[in-house]
């Protein structure tokens, strides 16, 4: 995808009560911080996008290569690389969105672990050493945040040959739209349905749809207990995610393409 500077669109900031808010050219909110905890995920459609860490095993949670496909407002960029202590790779086609980061969202500069890279992210996983990545974030929406800018079978094939046995990518989508059943189907042809679930919708229609690679889902209990782990640990509402959890309804799929 070549994009001129000319055509990205104008990257602003607004604060609220404590929360400092990114947007591209509209008043769609792109990303959020609470700035007095900058560690902390604000937006709940973003804290569900973690939820890939219900599928890893606790002794692997923080370990391997974390990568977050649109930077937004570096909300899950910090936390991996900061609160988890990850490997992380953050992928972001505009370079003022990286700027503007790192000057009002606490974005720290890259070093051994953080590597913000500016680019196109589908060149970007086309290109990745295969079976490198064990947490994939995927949030490409376009300024007006009306439909994801990477959506095709080839895009989530790169995505899947990326990660690696037992890797797990979590993506954000429209549920409440048509094109949400376009989307898991397109998901589903690389990873199989067995491999794919998503989360119910938030109020403002974000959709999460989890997608791994060779995983093998544990028991509740087990669940439960990696979910009572996440929440010790790090904060996250993940025992509010296993009750928001579900397989893909296979009729859904039906007729689309």
């Amino acid at each position: 995808m070549s994009v001129s500077r000319q055509e990205l669109p104008e990257v602003t900031v607004s604060e609220s009560d404590g929360v400092r808010y990114l947007h591209l050219g509209t008043p769609w909110v792109q990303g959020a911080m609470r700035v007095r905890e900058p560690r902390k995920i604000e937006l709940e459609y973003v804290q569900r996008m973690m939820a890939w860490m219900l599928w890893r095993p606790e002794a692997e949670l923080s370990s391997g290569h974390a990568v977050q496909l649109g930077l937004g407002a570096a909300a899950i960029t910090r936390f991996t690389h900061q609160a988890m202590r990850m490997r992380t790779t953050a992928v972001e086609l505009n370079p003022d969105v990286i700027a503007v980061c790192r000057q009002w969202f606490k974005l720290p500069a890259d070093d051994a672990r953080l590597q913000v890279s500016q680019g196109d992210a589908g060149r970007w996983i086309a290109q990745a050493p295969p079976q490198s990545v064990q947490a994939l974030c995927v949030d490409l929406y376009d300024h007006d945040a009306a439909a994801p800018v990477l959506d095709d079978a080839g895009f989530y094939a790169a995505c899947r040959a990326a990660l690696a046995d037992g890797g797990v990518m979590s993506v954000n989508l429209f549920g409440r739209d048509a094109s949400f059943a376009r989307s898991a189907a397109r998901i589903a042809q690389s990873f199989g349905l067995d491999q794919m679930w998503s989360l119910r919708a938030t109020r403002e229609g974000n959709t999460v749809v989890i997608a791994a690679r060779d995983v093998k889902v544990p028991d509740r209990d087990a669940l439960l207990a990696r979910a009572a782990n996440i929440e010790r640990r790090f904060g996250l509402p993940a025992r509010k995610w296993l009750k928001l959890v579900r397989p893909i309804d296979p009729a859904l799929l039906n007729g689309t393409a």
